[in-house]
């Protein structure tokens, strides 16, 4: 299901939101974390969060995704009550502002449900809804609220994950994973308009891993719900441009958010939204026939 469409065109509800995936759409990064990978915590603070949130909507992101937790190969957990403290206060001043969805990063039940309350209309969780009490907060909100559900395939956790990560078929595993979290999330009775998948690069995977999946993109996107897809400044395109170093990976990330959303991507999990957006405009804009039908972002 690449961008030949052939007119079909799939719909991701996220509480009140809508969105017509008939071109793929921005998910822009807003880390509220002193250790971030990729920013150096440059958003922590609440007004500097809630700044780069609508600096990044003005850009093009069609939603945002909140996390307070790094997650990043070594990253220490985070306590619950330290998460909240980072993450509800900038929901809740984003949902009253600004109309897109809000997705929030998390693996803990608790905040999961709290955010729902604050304003988030997605839940996105690397763990896939595996934590105790994850699984039931997560599908209650989608019944109950109609919130979106990302579920993504990690292989260990993010402390050890990169220490020695082992696959027989990586494409096959997290295949078979991303399509029982699916058909058993469906089984719990949240419809298939509120699932994302993601097959989560770099989150338990060597660089051969991450290769091997992004060639079977279009496999994976074939799975029945629109596939999300985040490599943006990960060690992968550090590692395939010579080793560069996260703040220059902006062009990389920008090429392979590009090619992810001609493989099937539907959702672009992205740092650099202008970047995002422009590689998407100018494709649309010289390869019209790519898309049918579809929109320049």
């Amino acid at each position: 299901m690449g961008m030949d469409t052939q007119g079909v065109t799939a719909i991701l509800r996220c509480g009140g939101h809508q969105l017509a995936l008939d071109r793929p759409r921005i998910m822009g990064i807003l880390n509220i974390t002193p250790d971030s990978f990729s920013d150096g915590g440059s958003y922590h603070r609440v007004e500097q969060a809630l700044a780069h949130a609508r600096a990044m909507v003005e850009q093009g992101a069609d939603l945002i995704d909140i996390g307070g937790e790094s997650t990043r190969p070594g990253a220490q957990p985070v306590a619950l009550e330290e998460e909240r403290r980072r993450v509800l206060p900038v929901i809740e001043a984003l949902s009253t502002e600004l109309d897109v969805p809000l997705s929030v990063d998390t693996m803990k039940p608790e905040l999961m449900r709290e955010a729902v309350a604050a304003g988030a209309t997605l839940l996105n969780d690397v763990n896939g809804f595996r934590a105790e009490g994850a699984w039931e907060a997560a599908v209650a909100a989608a019944r109950e609220k109609g919130v979106a559900l990302c579920a993504m395939h990690m292989q260990g956790e993010p402390q050890s994950m990169q220490q020695a990560p082992h696959y027989e078929d990586v494409a096959r595993e997290v295949g078979e994973f991303l399509r029982d979290r699916r058909e058993a999330l469906v089984r719990a009775g949240v419809p298939g308009e509120q699932l994302l998948l993601d097959p989560g690069f770099g989150f338990g995977k060597t660089l051969e891993h991450n290769l091997a999946l992004f060639h079977a993109l279009p496999v994976l996107a074939d799975l029945g719900s629109p596939l999300l897809v985040g490599v943006s400044r990960k060690s992968m395109i550090g590692a395939l441009l010579g080793d560069r170093p996260v703040q220059e990976r902006d062009a990389g990330s920008a090429i392979a958010a590009l090619l992810a959303a001609q493989a099937g991507a539907r959702v672009l999990r992205v740092h650099d939204v202008a970047g995002t957006r422009d590689a998407l405009a100018l494709y649309f804009a010289l390869t019209p026939q790519a898309w049918r039908g579809s929109r320049q972002p």
